[in-house]
């Protein structure tokens, strides 16, 4: 072989060996404050906590954007290895994808003025005003589990927390990460620790990946126990997080 070709094969080698430590990441960065644009950056509680996982693992990252529908297909075929954007672990996703150990406790809260003191648990919300977002999952918790609530249904999520400010409704039932936002950003609500649903967000891997699952584990245990994900929901969700 040549000096020639023995070059470039090792070129080829180095070129093969970055690309298989690059994590290719499916992302939808509309969904603040998990992931969204922010003078024309991602940024968002998952950005951050991907950007730690990253260093840890010493692997950099590759971020795709698309539809939140189109990221598990994407992992599918191959074309992205990962999800990391606010995604639930559920048993029908987990027959087509891995998932690493849960991250986020996500699901369904309740959201009362500061101070309130009616409403303690969310059985309390039988009979009392709930704001909740229409189209969402909220909607039919409401309705199924609580039927005797006045349930009233707003288009955005500022309606919804408008409605409560302003004593047009007893309560908010909505997600968690937009409930901790809000409450850390106005100070003027809390949310009750119980919460209505119980969810979890995990970062969804390639079934041909196992062994970048198992990295993504032993990363996440790493940051939780040196402080760094304490850091990051602290920055995220201020006190409100605790």
């Amino acid at each position: 072989m040549t000096l020639r070709s023995l070059l470039l094969s090792a070129l080829l080698f180095s070129s093969l060996s970055q690309a298989a430590e690059t994590i290719r990441v499916a992302i939808d960065p509309t969904f603040p404050p998990m992931e969204f644009i922010q003078n024309n950056q991602r940024t968002g509680f998952d950005v951050d906590l991907a950007a730690a996982l990253s260093k840890q693992m010493g692997r950099p990252l590759v971020y795709t954007d698309m539809d939140f529908k189109a990221m598990v297909p994407s992992v599918l075929a191959g074309r992205q290895d990962i999800v990391l954007s606010a995604i639930y672990i559920t048993d029908d996703r987990k027959k087509v994808v891995d998932f690493t150990d849960p991250y986020f406790a996500a699901g369904l809260v309740v959201m009362v003025k500061k101070g309130d003191t009616r409403i303690k648990t969310p059985q309390d919300l039988a009979g009392k005003r709930v704001a909740v977002q229409v189209g969402t999952k909220s909607v039919k918790v409401m309705a199924d589990e609580f039927p005797t609530a006045k349930t009233i249904e707003v288009e955005k999520n500022e309606e919804m927390f408008n409605a409560l400010e302003a004593g047009r409704a007893d309560a908010v039932v909505t997600g968690k990460p937009a409930a901790l936002l809000y409450s850390k950003t106005r100070g003027t609500t809390q949310i009750l620790a119980e919460p209505v649903t119980h969810e979890e967000y995990g970062i969804a891997v390639s079934k041909r990946e196992p062994e970048l699952r198992q990295q993504l584990n032993d990363a996440l245990k790493a940051i939780k126990a040196n402080g760094t994900y304490d850091a990051l929901q602290k920055k995220w969700f201020g006190n409100a997080a605790q």
